[in-house]
């Protein structure tokens, strides 16, 4: 999840940011005096999203399954000066998460409704917020083998719809990222061997595997005040690859 599993960057505000981000001027800590919860962040794309975060400008807090992977991950960012905090969190156990049951569908799905529910009035005591859950480009086009995931992933699609218009009255957006094949530990299996990654590759329009960070820009920007008119809606980075349900 945020997505946010949690978890959890210019549009809306005005054609003026698009044409200053255009000539190099972004604008600096589009997220200072947030914070930012982001779960499985201690590696891949989680990793990449918790630094991108930090780097706009948001507290951000990493967590994890196993104590030594957050106090790594927080030391990294710390060390590149970043406001950053951890904590263990395994949103499949008991004591870190209402006792879910451990499959794919508790873990993706559940644990996100879960870990919403458990945010969002914190997020109403401060007139708002915004959730990124991550689903996957699985939910589109589902991976041969793996069907339990591609159905938690598609679910994810619905489940952010249905909070998106649920949460609105208390000026929480609820949006998704749809990554497709990323360069992470968790994906090896799909690139590592060169003949199957080229046959990904030949589906995407960008020929190239994706990295963490091509993802993490998108989160900074859906919860920034950039994004304030977004919500309910999906954004698939996977180099062109149709996704479409």
């Amino acid at each position: 999840m945020l997505k946010v599993r949690l978890p959890l960057g210019a549009c809306a505000r005005s054609w003026k940011s698009v044409r200053m981000a255009s000539c190099g001027m972004a604008r600096r800590n589009p997220l200072e005096n947030k914070v930012a919860l982001v779960t499985a962040s201690t590696d891949g794309i989680g990793f990449a999203i918790a630094r991108r975060l930090a780097q706009d400008g948001a507290h951000v807090v990493v967590s994890s399954r196993k104590q030594q992977n957050v106090d790594r991950a927080v030391a990294a960012l710390q060390g590149e000066g970043l406001s950053v905090s951890g904590t263990v969190c395994h949103v499949g156990k008991a004591e870190d998460r209402e006792r879910l049951v451990a499959t794919i569908l508790d873990i993706n799905v559940k644990a996100t409704a879960l870990l919403t529910k458990a945010v969002v009035p914190e997020m109403a005591k401060r007139g708002g917020g915004s959730i990124v859950i991550v689903s996957s480009i699985g939910a589109y086009r589902p991976f041969p083998s793996l069907g339990p995931y591609n159905v938690s992933k598609t679910a994810l699609l619905g489940l952010t719809k249905n909070l998106a218009i649920e949460l609105a009255e208390w000026n929480v957006r609820v949006n998704c990222l749809a990554p497709g094949l990323i360069k992470t530990s968790f994906s090896r299996m799909l690139w590592e061997d060169q003949a199957r990654q080229e046959s990904i590759k030949a589906a995407m329009q960008i020929k190239r595997i994706g990295k963490p960070e091509d993802c993490a820009g998108i989160v900074s920007f859906l919860c920034s005040e950039d994004a304030s008119y977004i919500t309910g809606e999906t954004v698939v980075v996977a180099g062109g690859t149709l996704s479409h349900l």
